[in-house]
């Protein structure tokens, strides 16, 4: 069964390019005729605004984009928000740790920056890691270890995305050890969002171009936590642009959902622009979530 999910974090309003994806996972779940949850992924404590959840609700609601299960309906694999979800990483921290997977480390990004041998890895890792920590755990006064996942020789991911292709990778060679559990105890994204899409489920990942680099690390830990998992489908749509060439964000307000709601315009109207930059309808066409099934579903149509 198709399982989608729509996973916003709540750090501030949803602009436009969080939309327009967000429209992507709506319309492929639909067409498909799968079930869509929502996920609040609020791991990052310290990023995220207070009441941002209900906005993000709020704004998905007026485009239209409903789902199955979410925070606010619960469902079979609830809850749907990340913070109320830290026993199941703990868990998932234990399965690694029996395999022999993890090592605590004690090094800061400017230290393993630093040293000659490191080559760039991930640009949401930084550079790659040395292996300082991996056979000698180096304990230092005033400051908390972060955990790692211990990777290895044939930690190889081969993948095809739907619109990127292949996402193949040497994990060991190209990232080595990365990240599990932060020193300042919140839990990595690459591992909260796996061990979440295998509890609940989830056969298929939409998401924006930013994360496809992500995607090998989910993959491995994927394998590792349940071997008997099946294979899941990507789609990373392409970012939406500002007029200044740069990626949306948050901090533009004026490409906000909410702001265009609140200037008077149209639900129709923004899905509208959304669809054009998904290739689904022309310029200047006003339409509903709804009516575009059909042109994703051919537009998509799989093999």
């Amino acid at each position: 069964m198709y399982v989608g999910r729509l996973a916003p974090s709540p750090t501030g309003r949803i602009h436009l390019g969080i939309a327009r994806t967000s429209l992507a996972a709506w319309l492929d779940a639909r067409a498909a005729g799968g079930v869509l949850l929502l996920r609040i992924e609020d791991i990052d404590t310290d990023r995220c605004v207070p009441g941002a959840a209900d906005d993000i609700m709020r704004d998905l609601e007026w485009l239209g984009l409903s789902w199955d299960y979410g925070p606010d309906t619960g469902g079979p694999h609830a809850p749907y928000t990340q913070s109320e979800r830290t026993d199941r990483y703990l868990a998932a921290l234990d399965v690694l740790g029996q395999q022999g997977r993890t090592f605590l480390c004690t090094c800061s990004r400017k230290e393993i920056a630093l040293t000659a041998s490191a080559p760039h890895g991930p640009s949401d890792e930084g550079p790659r890691y040395p292996g300082t920590c991996r056979d000698a755990f180096r304990p230092r006064p005033g400051r908390n270890p972060a955990v790692r996942l211990r990777t290895e020789l044939g930690d190889v991911i081969t993948h095809h995305d739907r619109a990127l292709g292949a996402l193949d990778q040497d994990v060991h060679a190209a990232v080595g050890d990365f990240i599990l559990r932060r020193t300042d105890g919140l839990w990595a994204y690459q591992l909260a969002v796996t061990v979440d899409d295998l509890a609940q489920g989830v056969t298929t990942i939409i998401r924006g171009a930013d994360l496809a680099g992500s995607t090998p690390r989910q993959l491995l830990l994927r394998r590792l936590l349940d071997a008997d998992a099946g294979p899941v489908d990507t789609l990373h749509v392409p970012l939406m642009l500002g007029e200044d060439g740069q990626r949306l964000a948050k901090r533009s307000g004026s490409t906000t959902v909410a702001a265009h709601r609140e200037a008077g315009r149209r639900p129709e109207a923004v899905l509208g622009e959304l669809a054009t930059g998904l290739g689904l309808v022309p310029e200047g066409v006003e339409v509903g979530a709804e009516a575009l099934v059909e042109a994703w579903r051919k537009l998509h149509a799989r093999a």
